[in-house]
Parts: structure tokens; C-alpha cells; sequence
């Protein structure tokens, strides 16, 4: 799908100068200085497409640059969109998120919390209370992700390769390795990033009786004509893959980067890619790859109440109740995550049922506003909604982990700097 065609900032209430300075800092901190390979950012707002950019390159080996139809790895911005096709379900009555997970799969009923022990002998305790479907849905489900490497039950991760971003088994495989090994905490105690979204890809594929992609591809790409999305990228499009880097030396897939400044090793080449072909492992917790026109279409349908020339996904009010802070007791992430990484670590910041959700702008020290709903993935990809400012913001570029720089932080400042007449 090409871009749509852009109108001015200052037609939406922004400010191209300001847009010129994001630019230029992009591409001078970042491009030129050799942390990002290249990069496309797109903003939105007040139904026109004021800023599209196109920045180096999406393979700097073969000097291919970034192009609106580049293809990216958008990794954990999957979940939203599997998250959006579970409540679909909800919506026609098929399933609710108060019930157990155990109704759907019941070799997970007797799953014990973690007290001691190595894979495979674990100590385990009953938890306080069944995990619920809304416990997958926000991250209170106990599960974890195990490059954490908090503990024991991320190592069980690992030795059993659950969860990995180069996915190993099928979505059948996970389910019953997962009934092999403890839960980090009892569900609803607390937030932890995890496998959670993989489980609600499963159970769309289960209860709507046909596989989770062909379900994705039917009821949601198809209707909006999100072309280019999908969970490999065919032959006749595969030369549109941008490649992956590492900002580690190592070329290594590792989250706990810190502002690293050495340069980008390539991670993963999009001649011999893995998304090339057909994964076994359908992942509705990463395993998607888009285009920055397509991931606009989604956004578009959402920041809209639900609904894209005519196609409606969900309506306006279970949005709503998805862009709420569904933590309990209302607390926000930091006051509730045991996460070593997650793809949004800011104060002020709650989790609702597939985006994370700014309760408190304050808090963040960052500019937005209060119902602004968000997410990222790995590769340092990157959205945000605003419904209060009619705003809709999305970066690509292909650089792993997305924790090896402030980009998040800086664009946000940035952009919201760029408004100049406020819906509020």
C-alpha cells in the first residue's frame, strides 16, 4: 500500500520547522552517526498525513535505501493487532475475559507459582487465584519471556527456546512445553512482559475454529488492505526486506543495551532472512512483518473508534476499554512491573489490554496526554495514538534491541513540540 499523499503540518495545527529539526536530528545523531542503518517516520493528525520521511538506508550492504514500501520487522507491534482480534471475539460473546484460561486449555489448570528449583524439578505452590484471559491480556499472567534472565523460570524458557524472537516449535508445542514450567508470580499480582500475546494468537485460532493467520488475514488485513503485512514476506516482495542490525558488536540478540554508541553489526540478512518463508511458529506476540503505510491503516481504524472507510474491527467502546489502565489497583507500570526490559519503562505509564496507556503526562516528563496508548517492538520500531490531539505517530528503522537508545523519548518530545494549536 503506498503512502497517502501528504498534506502541510501547519493544515493540522504543526509546525514543518519543527519537523525540519526532527529530521535533521535524526539524521545527524542517529544516521550519519552510525546507530541507525536508516529510518521512516510518518505523523498523522487531524485525519491528514502531515509528515512522511525517508532517511539512509533499509540494507547498508547492498546501499538499498529506505522506500515507502519498505518491509520492517515489526516484532512486539504484533501484539496489538492480535490483541485487537481477540476482542472481536469478545465482541461476538465467543469468549470473555473473566473466564479462566484453563476452560480453553486444561492441561493448564494445576500450574503452580515458582518457589525453588532448576529445570526440570521445580518447587512450586498453588497461586491465589486461576489466571484469567484478561491476566494474557495485560501481562499478569505469571508467564515471562526468557531473555529476561531474572531467574530459574526464564532459564526454563530458554533451555525450552519459548517465547524466542527467532521463533523455534508451533504455537500447539508452546502451549504444552508451557504447562511443563511454573508461573513467575500468581496471576494478577503483578506485570511482567512475556509470552502472554502468543497464548491469545493461540486461543483466536482455537475458538474461532480456523488458524490464527488465516484469521489476522480475513478479518483484518484483507478489509483495511494491509497488503504488505503478514508473517513472512512472499518472494515477489522479498527484496523490500530491510535488514536487521545489532547494536552490539557481537551482532548479538541481546535486550539490556544502554545507549551504545559501536556502531551496527548485521543481525540478520533479508537475502537468507528467516521471514523469507513461512514460520511454523505463528507469533501474535512478534512475529509480523509490515510497512509503515500498513501499520497506519491499523492506526487509523483505531484512532477512528474502531472503524476504516467502512471496515469496522471493534467498536468504539471496547477501545475504550482496552486503551484503560487495566493494572490492578490502577497503579502504573514501574509501580507494579518485575521486568527487566519491556518496551515502555516510563512513569505515568499503565497497561491496558494490548497498549501500554499515559495515565499522567507529569510523571512521564515527556510531553502527551492523559488516554494516550502506545507500543514497540525489538527492532526499535515504534507508535503511539493520541485521540485527544487527533495525533497518530509511527517510526521504522532495524536496529536491535530498542533499548539501545533514547529515540522513543527524543521523538516524542519532538513531535508533541511540533504541535502548535492544541486540542486541549
Amino acid at each position: 500500500m503506498p503512502a497517502p499523499a501528504t498534506a502541510s503540518p501547519e493544515s493540522a495545527g504543526m509546525s514543518k520547522a519543527a519537523f525540519d529539526r526532527i529530521e535533521k536530528h535524526l539524521r545527524e545523531r542517529y544516521i550519519e552517526a552510525g546507530r541507525f542503518p536508516g529510518a521512516q517516520l510518518m505523523v498523522h493528525r487531524r485525519g491528514q498525513l502531515v509528515h512522511n520521511s525517508l532517511q539512509g538506508f533499509a540494507d547498508i550492504e547492498r546501499k538499498t535505501p529506505v522506500k515507502d514500501d519498505t518491509i520492517f520487522r515489526i516484532y512486539s507491534m504484533t501484539k496489538p493487532i492480535t490483541s485487537i482480534a481477540f476482542m472481536m471475539l469478545v465482541e461476538e460473546g465467543r469468549v470473555a475475559l473473566d473466564e479462566p484460561v484453563h476452560k480453553y486449555i486444561p492441561e493448564w489448570k494445576n500450574l503452580g507459582v515458582f518457589q525453588a528449583g532448576i529445570w526440570p524439578a521445580f518447587l512450586t505452590r498453588p497461586p491465589s487465584q486461576p489466571m484469567r484471559i484478561v491476566d494474557l491480556m495485560r501481562h499478569t499472567s505469571g508467564l515471562t519471556y526468557g531473555f529476561q534472565q531474572r531467574g530459574n523460570v526464564d532459564a526454563a524458557y530458554r533451555e525450552l527456546k519459548i517465547g524466542e524472537v527467532e521463533k523455534a516449535g508451533t504455537l500447539q508445542s508452546m502451549i504444552a512445553e508451557l504447562a511443563k514450567i511454573p508461573l513467575e508470580f500468581s496471576p494478577g499480582e503483578a506485570w511482567n512482559y512475556s509470552v502472554s500475546t502468543d497464548v491469545i494468537g493461540y486461543l483466536v485460532g482455537l475458538i474461532s475454529g480456523k488458524p490464527f493467520e488465516q484469521f489476522l488475514q480475513e478479518r483484518i488485513f484483507d478489509p483495511l488492505g494491509m497488503k504488505d503485512t503478514g508473517f513472512f514476506v512472499p518472494s515477489a516482495k522479498a527484496h523490500r526486506l530491510a535488514a536487521c542490525y545489532s547494536a552490539s558488536p557481537q551482532g548479538a540478540m541481546t535486550f539490556h543495551a544502554t545507549d551504545r554508541k559501536g556502531g551496527l553489526t548485521l543481525q540478520d540478512d533479508p537475502a537468507t532472512s528467516s521471514f523469507l518463508s513461512p514460520p511454523a511458529f505463528i507469533s501474535g506476540g512478534g512475529g509480523l512483518c509490515s510497512t509503515a503505510a500498513d501499520y497506519l491503516t491499523f492506526c487509523c481504524a483505531l484512532l477512528n473508534g474502531g472503524e476504516l472507510d467502512g471496515v469496522r474491527l471493534v467498536g468504539p467502546k471496547t477501545l475504550a476499554l482496552m486503551t484503560s489502565n487495566h493494572l490492578p489497583g490502577g497503579k502504573t507500570l514501574p509501580e507494579l512491573s518485575r521486568s527487566l526490559f519491556s518496551e515502555a519503562t516510563y512513569h505515568g505509564i499503565g497497561f491496558g489490554l494490548g497498549f501500554s496507556v499515559t495515565l499522567d503526562p507529569a510523571q512521564t516528563l515527556i510531553p502527551g496526554s492523559p488516554g494516550e496508548y502506545a507500543w514497540g517492538g525489538a527492532a526499535t520500531t515504534s507508535f503511539w495514538i493520541d485521540p485527544a490531539e487527533a495525533l497518530i505517530a509511527i517510526f521504522m528503522t532495524q536496529v536491535l534491541p530498542s533499548t539501545a537508545t533514547p529515540i522513543r523519548r527524543e521523538l516524542r518530545t519532538m513531535i508533541y513540540s511540533a504541535i502548535t494549536d492544541s486540542n486541549l
